[in-house]
């Protein structure tokens, strides 16, 4: 029997109700007090609960809010202008690898299924973000784009089930629910659809040995150069490879500059990487003495800038390292920016000191699979994504 959907229902008088609200909020612009706040918070930690809390909302009127992660970078997951409730998934995060495919819960990290892929295997892997501290449900149900979807696609490309509450309170699967509906939450923002409860995932090969790497730039040392050429071979190059760029400002005293940072993760061992740089992208200049051979698993604490050597058992912390003030938006790139351009928005960001903007490439199987294939539908003709980052420390309306 399941516990009583009571002794998971957290209402303000609780004591418990701020620190559950605020214990998934990544973006500190939603922990002020003008902040709009629940009527109460479901904890679900069975079925019931959930279909318990959709005939609520429907005989009330209100508008419920599903978070799994709280990572939504402008708190769709539990802020609403309507009175509402949140449905706070962190309870069902079980992860159930076996034999090439797994279940795991929408209430799970990132950290947690990949954790738990790499206790059963030194050779599979899953395509999805580099934050280990994500949410599973809302990464796929938006699709959940990572370093290893040049070579395999997105996080969708690879969902073969799914578990769903609709909006009666059924418990549907794929067979059950139809591929129309199936269709629409791999993408479609699941919160839309139903609540969804577990994925089935088809995991992917990756090699013993993987390679990354991470090196800097600066303007005086040719950065412009070097991106606009990165531009023009990033999608192209070698799907087993994928190199992102964080740009940024430098704001020292006597020195007011942008640095770029080129991260990769290779599918393979250093020295094929490097036959592969110096046929393709020479101007970075990489060394086979600045790549870092590794397991897959490992490189997820890479990317996650965690020393070499840290344990595995970070993945399973469901804290950020530190959580900030922020607000980010994307673009698509369909042409390369001309050098000029470039420096113009070199020039813009010294002004503003604050924004830093990530380039990640597409290309590969994002370009080999149809638009139309899942709702999600930036695939061919996108050279990269650019995705315009501002933090920062002060509170308060001005601040923002």
């Amino acid at each position: 029997p399941s516990p009583s959907i009571s002794s998971v229902t957290f209402f303000p008088t609780d004591p418990s109700f701020t620190s559950t609200l605020q214990s998934y909020i990544r973006n500190l612009r939603f922990t002020s007090t003008t902040t709009p706040k629940p009527l109460f918070i479901v904890v679900p930690s069975h079925v019931s609960h959930i279909q318990a809390s959709i005939i609520c909302c429907k005989t009330h009127g209100l508008e419920m809010r599903i978070r799994s992660g709280g990572h939504d970078y402008d708190g769709l997951s539990y802020v609403s202008k309507a009175p509402f409730m949140i449905l706070d998934l962190f309870n069902l995060r079980s992860v159930s690898v076996d034999n090439g495919t797994a279940w795991v819960e929408s209430g799970a990290t990132l950290g947690e299924l990949f954790y738990a892929i790499s206790q059963k295997s030194k050779t599979h892997g899953f395509p999805a973000g580099v934050c280990p501290t994500v949410g599973v449900g809302g990464h796929f149900s938006g699709g959940g784009y990572g370093n290893m979807m040049r070579k395999f696609g997105l996080s969708v490309d690879n969902v073969i089930d799914a578990k769903l509450v609709d909006v009666n309170g059924n418990v549907l699967d794929r067979e059950s629910m139809g591929e129309d509906l199936f269709w629409a939450i791999k993408g479609g923002g699941g919160a839309s659809f139903g609540i969804i409860i577990s994925w089935k995932i088809k995991l992917v090969s990756v090699p013993e040995i993987v390679t990354v790497f991470k090196i800097e730039k600066s303007l005086e040392q040719g950065v412009t150069g070097i991106v606009h050429k990165w531009q023009y071979i990033a999608d192209k190059i070698d799907p087993n490879l994928f190199v992102r760029v964080v740009l940024l400002p430098v704001n020292k005293k006597h020195l007011q500059s942008i640095k770029a940072k080129f991260i990769g993760l290779f599918l393979g061992n250093g020295q094929e990487l490097i036959s592969l740089m110096n046929e393709t992208f020479p101007e970075l200049g990489l060394s086979f003495d600045q790549c870092i051979e590794m397991s897959w698993i490992e490189s997820i604490l890479f990317w996650s800038n965690y020393p070499k050597g840290t344990s595995l058992d970070v993945l399973l912390d469901r804290q950020p390292q530190q959580e900030k003030y922020l607000k980010k938006k994307s673009d698509y790139v369909q042409e390369p920016i001309s050098k000029e351009n470039l420096e113009g928005i070199w020039n813009k960001m010294i002004e503003l000191k604050r924004p830093a903007l990530t380039l990640n490439p597409y290309g590969g199987k994002m370009s080999e699979i149809s638009e139309f294939e899942t709702p999600f539908p930036h695939r061919a003709g996108n050279i990269y994504k650019i995705q315009y980052s501002v933090t920062w420390k002060d509170d308060g309306v001005e601040a923002s």
